[in-house]
Protein backbone atom coordinates (compact mmCIF):
# COMPACT_ATOMS: atom_id res chain seq x y z
CA UNK A 1 0.00 0.00 0.00
CA UNK A 2 1.20 3.42 -0.56
CA UNK A 3 -0.38 6.17 0.24
CA UNK A 4 0.74 10.55 0.56
CA UNK A 5 -0.14 13.32 3.12
CA UNK A 6 -0.07 16.82 2.57
CA UNK A 7 0.60 19.46 5.35
CA UNK A 8 1.43 23.03 5.85
CA UNK A 9 -1.70 24.47 4.32
CA UNK A 10 -3.15 27.03 5.76
CA UNK A 11 -3.99 30.84 5.69
CA UNK A 12 -1.14 33.53 4.98
CA UNK A 13 -1.18 37.15 3.43
CA UNK A 14 -0.02 38.03 0.34
CA UNK A 15 4.14 38.23 0.18
CA UNK A 16 4.42 35.17 2.60
CA UNK A 17 5.57 31.95 2.51
CA UNK A 18 4.32 28.54 3.23
CA UNK A 19 6.36 25.49 3.19
CA UNK A 20 4.27 22.41 1.84
CA UNK A 21 5.50 18.78 2.83
CA UNK A 22 3.99 15.10 1.52
CA UNK A 23 5.10 11.98 3.10
CA UNK A 24 4.54 9.04 1.10
CA UNK A 25 3.85 5.93 3.32
CA UNK A 26 5.33 2.57 1.52
CA UNK A 27 4.01 -0.41 3.30
CA UNK A 28 5.41 -2.63 0.16
CA UNK A 29 9.35 -3.80 -0.25
CA UNK A 30 11.25 -1.34 -2.03
CA UNK A 31 12.62 -4.74 -3.73
CA UNK A 32 9.66 -4.50 -5.20
CA UNK A 33 8.83 -1.08 -5.26
CA UNK A 34 10.03 2.44 -5.55
CA UNK A 35 9.04 6.34 -6.22
CA UNK A 36 10.08 7.84 -9.46
CA UNK A 37 8.82 11.56 -10.16
CA UNK A 38 7.24 13.32 -7.73
CA UNK A 39 5.09 16.65 -8.27
CA UNK A 40 2.63 19.07 -6.60
CA UNK A 41 -0.54 19.99 -8.22
CA UNK A 42 -2.96 22.65 -7.59
CA UNK A 43 -6.80 23.22 -8.41
CA UNK A 44 -8.26 26.53 -7.57
CA UNK A 45 -12.17 27.03 -7.55
CA UNK A 46 -13.19 26.74 -11.09
CA UNK A 47 -10.52 25.73 -12.45
CA UNK A 48 -8.86 22.77 -13.77
CA UNK A 49 -5.84 21.07 -11.83
CA UNK A 50 -2.89 22.54 -12.80
CA UNK A 51 0.77 21.30 -12.54
CA UNK A 52 2.65 23.39 -10.29
CA UNK A 53 6.49 21.58 -9.63
CA UNK A 54 7.98 18.47 -10.44
CA UNK A 55 11.01 16.53 -9.32
CA UNK A 56 12.44 13.72 -10.64
CA UNK A 57 14.10 10.82 -8.70
CA UNK A 58 17.84 12.15 -10.07
CA UNK A 59 16.44 15.92 -8.85
CA UNK A 60 15.28 17.44 -11.90
CA UNK A 61 13.00 19.91 -11.61
CA UNK A 62 10.43 21.93 -13.36
CA UNK A 63 8.34 24.47 -12.45
CA UNK A 64 4.86 26.33 -13.59
CA UNK A 65 5.62 29.45 -15.47
CA UNK A 66 3.36 31.37 -12.47
CA UNK A 67 5.30 30.21 -9.33
CA UNK A 68 9.11 30.28 -11.28
CA UNK A 69 11.31 32.36 -8.86
CA UNK A 70 9.00 31.80 -6.10
CA UNK A 71 8.59 28.03 -5.01
CA UNK A 72 10.83 25.57 -5.13
CA UNK A 73 10.25 21.90 -4.81
CA UNK A 74 12.57 19.47 -3.19
CA UNK A 75 12.33 15.85 -2.02
CA UNK A 76 14.19 13.55 0.33
CA UNK A 77 14.50 10.02 -1.18
CA UNK A 78 15.34 8.22 1.95
CA UNK A 79 12.08 9.62 3.42
CA UNK A 80 9.97 9.55 1.19
CA UNK A 81 9.25 12.90 1.37
CA UNK A 82 8.67 16.29 -1.23
CA UNK A 83 8.68 19.35 -0.09
CA UNK A 84 7.71 23.09 -1.70
CA UNK A 85 8.78 26.27 -0.40
CA UNK A 86 6.32 28.86 -1.39
CA UNK A 87 7.64 32.63 -1.44
CA UNK A 88 6.53 35.47 -2.17
CA UNK A 89 2.38 33.94 -2.31
CA UNK A 90 0.01 35.88 -4.35
CA UNK A 91 -3.73 35.77 -4.16
CA UNK A 92 -3.91 33.95 -7.22
CA UNK A 93 -1.97 31.22 -5.62
CA UNK A 94 -4.84 30.18 -3.54
CA UNK A 95 -6.10 26.76 -4.39
CA UNK A 96 -5.82 23.09 -2.91
CA UNK A 97 -2.42 21.63 -3.64
CA UNK A 98 -2.32 18.11 -4.36
CA UNK A 99 0.80 15.63 -3.61
CA UNK A 100 1.29 13.32 -6.60
CA UNK A 101 4.22 10.57 -6.96
CA UNK A 102 4.48 8.39 -9.75
CA UNK A 103 5.88 4.38 -9.03
CA UNK A 104 7.17 1.51 -9.89
CA UNK A 105 5.56 -1.89 -8.87
CA UNK A 106 7.36 -4.74 -10.88
CA UNK A 107 7.36 -3.78 -14.14
CA UNK A 108 4.12 -1.09 -13.57
CA UNK A 109 4.01 2.68 -13.83
CA UNK A 110 1.05 3.60 -10.76
CA UNK A 111 0.33 7.12 -9.95
CA UNK A 112 -0.64 8.20 -6.51
CA UNK A 113 -2.54 11.44 -5.40
CA UNK A 114 -2.84 13.27 -1.56
CA UNK A 115 -6.11 14.18 -0.38
CA UNK A 116 -4.94 17.96 -0.56
CA UNK A 117 -4.20 21.09 1.54
CA UNK A 118 -5.96 24.27 1.42
CA UNK A 119 -3.59 27.44 0.64
CA UNK A 120 -5.04 30.39 1.19
CA UNK A 121 -3.64 33.72 0.04
CA UNK A 122 -5.49 37.27 1.61
CA UNK A 123 -4.88 40.63 -0.46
Amino acid sequence: QVQLAESGGGLVQAGGSLRLSCAASISISKSIFKINNMGWYRQAPGKARELVAAITSGDMTNYADSVKGRFTIARDNDKNSMYLQMNSLKPEDTAVYFCNAEGTLLFSDRTFWGQGTQVTVSS
